[in-house]
């Protein structure tokens, strides 16, 4: 297999477990346009609209589901009372809604062996 350089200057061959990289946007559109054979402005343009859908649907209480990769869904945060460190005093912290994902077990089992 090809080893793949990141921007950084690492690189990481396959399925090597001993390499740990952090991946930046464009090694990410990188790799998507040298496996799918397309342009790296192509593959931006579907990976955007792929996220498009996901915030569409998270933002509409629908979760986005892809079969043997995971599932994306809204996380709604009530709101609650919590304490400053470094005084001690009481804080209101405000209700917030964030983005979740969770690994199929499919994707769980090809991670692990």
């Amino acid at each position: 297999m090809t080893p793949m350089t990141f921007a950084s200057g690492a690189r990481m061959f396959g399925d090597e477990e001993t390499h740990m990289a952090n991946m930046s946007k464009s090694d990410v559109l990188s790799a998507v346009a040298g496996s799918a054979g397309c342009t790296k402005a192509d593959a931006e343009a579907v990976i955007e609209a792929f996220f498009g859908c996901v915030e569409s649907a998270a933002k509409a209480g629908d979760a986005v589901a892809w079969p043997g990769v995971g599932k994306f869904s809204r996380s709604d945060r009530a709101a609650r009372m919590g304490r400053n460190p470094q005084t001690g005093a009481q804080i209101h912290i405000a209700a917030s809604t964030s983005m979740k994902f969770t690994a199929a077990k499919a994707l769980k089992d090809r991670m692990n062996g």
